[in-house]
């Protein structure tokens, strides 16, 4: 542990990632704060330490009394087909981002640490991506644009007011916590329910990152908040596996048959991406463990009793 990280707030508390993060900094001894729209369901500690705060207003946020050593900055509408349809949903990352840079801010919290997205990279002719390689001309969607504002405002505020941050870019993270409409997880509720699947894109191949691999990093981040200050890092599996290849394990590991529907890639999605991870290799020490089929059973044997 970083001795001089003791209070962490995270935004998002209520989420995948945000849950089983808050979930790890309590068993290291870190003291959490967690923020969101909704309490926590999925575990009762975390849901104690969690204020239901709107982060697009504001003055909400001077409920968050207290002195925090870090932030993490999870919060997001993160779907990106759903901010393809509104895009009023990016405009809320962007306010929600500076309003969490504002609160730091003006209460002196000295570090940040946000969660970007793999979609910064656009499609391009490669789909292996390091740190170093996102454009601005490359951004495909309203959600990418969000991402990459959020990235900007870390920037400018590191330079401005001298704040720590590190920024880290997701890909596909699965597993635990997630009821929604991902991929994983919708697949799993369509094979239950004897329903058919759906395939946006035969050759859409993406990096899924089990929730435990992607937590372990970013306490990795969180242990080496000094050496990591000012990085962008790649936080995924460093694998890439098709679409269809994940509909095809779930239905294996659940024994059902329903029809697979390959269809085109939707409007503004990256098609291809693999994260290149060598750089959270080589200075976190980073790991990941769980490849995509082990990760699909372990998901399926969770969602079995939880959803």
């Amino acid at each position: 542990m970083d001795g001089s990280i003791k209070k962490v707030l995270v935004t998002g508390s209520s989420g995948t990632i945000g849950t089983a993060l808050c979930e790890a900094l309590l068993e290291k001894g870190y003291g959490v704060k967690g923020v969101d729209m909704k309490q926590n369901k999925w575990n009762k500690a975390v849901d104690a330490v969690t204020s239901i705060i709107d982060l697009r207003k504001k003055p909400r946020l001077k409920a968050l009394n207290g002195q925090y050593d870090l932030i993490v900055h999870l919060a997001a509408n993160a779907r990106v087909y759903d901010l393809v349809k509104k895009p009023e949903m990016a405009k809320d990352n962007i306010i929600m981002m500076w309003n969490v840079l504002e609160f730091a801010r003006k209460n002196h919290v000295p570090r940040i640490l946000f969660s970007s997205s793999r979609e910064v990279y656009g499609n391009t002719e490669k789909f292996t991506h390091a740190e170093d390689e996102a454009r601005m001309e490359n951004c495909e969607s309203p959600y990418t644009a969000s991402k990459i504002a959020g990235e900007a405002l870390m920037h400018a505020y590191r330079h401005c007011y001298n704040m720590r941050a590190v920024i880290m870019r997701f890909s596909n993270v699965y597993g635990k916590y997630d009821e929604s409409n991902r991929v994983v997880p919708l697949f799993y509720r369509l094979c239950k329910e004897g329903n058919g699947l759906k395939v946006f894109g035969k050759d859409k191949m993406l990096d899924f990152t089990y929730i435990s691999d992607c937590v372990a990093g970013v306490m990795q981040i969180i242990g080496n908040f000094e050496k990591v200050n000012g990085e962008v890092i790649n936080l995924a599996y460093g694998q890439g596996t098709t679409i269809l290849e994940v509909a095809q394990m779930i239905q294996k590991e659940m024994n059902v048959s329903t029809p697979i529907k390959v269809t085109n890639n939707r409007t503004g999605e990256v098609v291809k991406y693999v994260a290149d991870i060598t750089k959270a290799k080589q200075v976190l020490n980073f790991n990941p463990q769980v490849p995509i089929a082990e990760g699909i059973k372990r998901s399926i044997e969770w969602y079995k009793t939880n959803i």
